[in-house]
């Protein structure tokens, strides 16, 4: 990964191999980022997506390994426990330019992933809710 900073925004360069959670997790733990916005597109190879069932109040997890753009990524940062926090959603298109997508859990890079980072001054924190079952925003 590289990375230039201007002002609040951060333009990075994921590359090859590199996994996309974990490498913008390490770049906003390096620039004290807890709270802001994620935008992006490149190519994957390897993505592990979740949709959340409701009435379950779980997660159903897929892992798939095929050449894929990526149409649309976008995500936010938050805090839970101190801890950087990542809620970040992807589409994804395939060879046949069938789109799909859903939670990303995680992907690895196969080409290049071009992202931007808003950054935002302040800290919003999550706090697991058990009558809906995720990590939500927590305002008091």
């Amino acid at each position: 990964m590289e990375y230039k900073k201007f002002g609040n925004k951060y333009i990075i360069r994921v590359d090859k191999g590199e996994e996309i959670i974990t490498t913008v997790k390490s770049l906003c733990e390096k620039e004290a980022i807890t709270l802001g916005w994620i935008n992006g597109f490149g190519a994957v190879n390897k993505v592990e997506l979740g949709l959340f069932k409701t009435v379950e109040k779980e997660y159903s997890v897929r892992t798939i390994e095929d050449d894929f753009e990526i149409t649309s990524l976008m995500g936010n940062i938050s805090t839970k426990e101190n801890e950087v926090y990542l809620h970040m959603h992807i589409s994804l298109s395939d060879i046949e330019n069938k789109a799909f997508g859903g939670h990303l859990n995680s992907a690895y890079v196969s080409a290049t992933a071009e992202l931007v980072i808003e950054s935002m001054e302040g800290k919003v924190n999550r706090k697991f809710s058990k009558e809906i079952g995720l990590n939500l925003y927590d305002f008091s």
